[in-house]
């Protein structure tokens, strides 16, 4: 039966052979072919995934003005496929040959992967809160198409002792009333599973309709949860005591109008800009051989004229010291704009009027009084708006600045006078005789007294802008005005003066009875002593620079198991806000995203965006194996990313 190859039993043994085989069964190749297109889209995916990351962490935009096939620049994120694809075999060849239905590079399947990166970073800064109260900071800002978007944040302390501020939301507002932003910080929160009941602290800037006594946002919240303290933004109360204190001394009110006249009359126009370029660069090369200047890397950098921004306090220290930098090139585009036959009797009549005022003593001294004041009260502004400090912190740093102009005022006339001095010389400007009567112009000639020039600039100016300064930073930063602030201060025991164990009992009992019950504030009574005498005693801990470096410190060595109700406390007080700098840092990041050119950005594309953009530090952990898994759950895919049963 066997002699001829089709004979019945050949076929039978081939049919045995075959059966034998089981790679080659049906069942193994439809396995096989499904597994290969699952890596397949699994990669395709991936690289999707690669460059959305890259670009979100750039706030580059996605999509091109033209995305043809025959288009020379298809936008950021196919160009960016492409590179990816010229650099792997692999990613090319599953790119190239990919079906319809599953490239993964429609603008629809870049805002999924984006969400899905959003929805991941939401989850886990919710696992970094875990149990803890925390506080919600919130600002509001109008984006380029005009639309009012809140930003939010929270403020709590994580597992391992350290202040975080977190961007959890952005939402778009129809109207910015009290009671439309409380109901919008409602929903964020109740879709990221946190309670109202949770929040110990609120922190906003000066507005009425969110510090308003009864119909506030303030008022709105703390009447859901009472323990929800407001805490006026500190970096914004130190704006609002600078701007006061300028206005209220005419003098230094002058100045600030002259100088802001002055750089715009010298930067109006990109050849003055030029010009001041050339300038400076020529005056620093001459002052470097000269001696005046020390040469180095990163030294003598050339730069323009700074314009103050109203809102932004620390921009007018930036302009001022911008000014004095540049003064002699200033002065020399100056001349040459009052020299400048070719323009119009308008264009030369502002510079020699900027001229003139660059050259009074006046001007001089009163720039070099605002420059040692600034850089006292801008150490302060930059400080103020750090992630990592605490209330407590916060009002020694406020102290500190109030000390620091004190001693400007008592210690500091004789040094200005002399830089004035030395300054006027430099430039060739007429010093007045001091001991020489003083003519106040706004005053009749029947009217003028004995005061000196000395009198003038040291008591008339000098003594009362500080003055001034002084003041408003004592009526706005007054730490006696809550009782909070002073459990605070009394917490730290290396300060023996505040450390009162049945005050801080007291005040506990007063502000955070939801968190203490009767049987743990007796605990924390007995282990505030344990605690104090810890911290005394251990090297370590009584080197720490704050009460938020203390905490931290004692959570790395494993001290607050000893004392858990002190821990809780501590962590309810570091919860506290100080500014809204970091709404304000989410603002700026909106301007880079949502541009003139992508002013069209849907409401939950802009606020992914901003998610992943401003938490990159989260994002960056995720792998693109999470990011796909998480993907494939939010929707149906018509291509299988996973194969059955794994």
């Amino acid at each position: 039966m066997g002699h001829t190859i089709n004979s019945a039993h050949n076929f039978a043994i081939s049919c045995v052979a075959d059966l034998s085989n089981k790679s080659g069964h049906i069942e193994n190749v439809i396995v096989k072919g499904n597994k290969k297109a699952v890596v397949d889209a699994r990669l395709r995916l991936k690289t999707s995934i690669d460059a959305i990351r890259w670009l979100t962490f750039q706030a580059c935009s996605f999509r091109g003005h033209d995305e043809s096939s025959e288009s020379v620049n298809q936008g950021n994120f196919l160009e960016m496929i492409k590179i990816l694809a010229c650099y792997n075999k692999g990613v090319k060849e599953v790119v190239e040959n990919a079906p319809g239905n599953a490239k993964y590079t429609s603008p629809p399947v870049q805002k999924e992967i984006l969400n899905a990166f959003a929805r991941k970073v939401q989850k886990t800064i919710r696992e970094e809160i875990g149990n803890n109260k925390f506080c919600i900071i919130v600002d509001e800002s109008r984006d380029t198409s005009k639309k009012e978007q809140m930003a939010i944040v929270v403020r709590f302390v994580d597992k391992e002792g350290f202040i975080r501020e977190r961007f959890l939301d952005l939402v778009h507002v129809k109207d910015t009333a009290a009671l439309t932003l409380k109901n919008s910080i409602c929903c964020v929160l109740s879709d990221n599973n946190l309670s109202l009941q949770d929040v110990r602290g609120q922190g906003y800037d000066g507005a009425s309709n969110m510090r308003g006594e009864w119909n506030g946002l303030k008022a709105l919240i703390l009447k859901e949860c009472p323990y929800a303290y407001y805490v006026h933004c500190m970096a914004h109360q130190l704006q609002l005591a600078l701007v006061a204190a300028s206005r209220e001394v005419f003098e230094v009110h002058q100045f600030l109008q002259d100088a802001i006249f002055t750089i715009n009359v010298v930067s109006v126009s990109a050849k003055r800009n030029d010009d001041l370029i050339a300038e400076q660069a020529a005056d620093i090369a001459r002052q470097v051989d000269l001696g005046e200047l020390e040469s180095g890397r990163g030294l003598n950098q050339i730069g323009t004229l700074q314009r103050p921004a109203d809102t932004r306090w620390s921009s007018h220290y930036k302009s001022i010291c911008s000014l004095a930098r540049m003064f002699g090139a200033t002065l020399s585009v100056l001349r040459s704009l009052a020299n400048d036959r070719s323009l119009s009797v308008y264009a030369r009549g502002d510079a020699k009027g900027s001229l003139t005022k660059l050259l009074s003593f006046d001007f001089i001294f009163i720039l070099h009084l605002m420059k040692e004041i600034m850089a006292i009260t801008d150490t302060l502004c930059q400080a103020l708006q750090q992630e990592s400090l605490d209330i407590l912190n916060a009002l020694d740093l406020v102290s500190s600045t109030k000390v620091l102009i004190q001693k400007l005022r008592d210690t500091g006339w004789e040094r200005l006078l002399q830089k004035v001095n030395s300054f006027c010389q430099k430039y060739e400007v007429e010093l007045p005789d001091m001991n020489g009567r003083y003519v106040d112009l706004s005053k009749s000639r029947k009217r003028h007294d004995n005061t000196t020039v000395e009198h003038h600039y040291r008591f008339d100016i000098f003594t009362v802008a500080i003055d001034q300064q002084l003041q408003e930073l004592n009526s706005r930063f007054n730490e006696q005005s809550m009782e909070l602030l002073t459990l605070a201060a009394g917490l730290d025991p290396r300060n023996s003066n505040s450390f009162d164990i049945g005050e801080i009992c007291i005040l506990v009992e007063k502000f955070y009875p939801a968190d203490f019950s009767n049987q743990e504030r007796d605990q924390l009574e007995c282990q505030l002593s344990h605690y104090a005498i810890d911290v005394c005693n251990h090297p370590d801990l009584h080197i720490s620079s704050s009460l938020a470096d203390l905490t931290r410190r004692l959570v790395q060595t494993g001290k607050f198991t000893n004392y858990p109700m002190v821990d809780r406390l501590l962590r309810l007080i570091m919860t506290l806000p100080v500014s809204t700098a970091t709404t304000e840092r989410a603002f700026s990041a909106m301007k880079l995203i949502k541009t003139d050119l992508r002013n069209r950005m849907g409401d939950g594309f802009l606020r992914d965006y901003m998610i992943v953009y401003i938490e990159k530090e989260i994002a960056l952990k995720f792998t693109s194996d999470e990011i796909i898994d998480l993907y494939d759950l939010l929707g149906s895919r018509r291509a299988k990313l996973k194969l059955i049963g794994k």
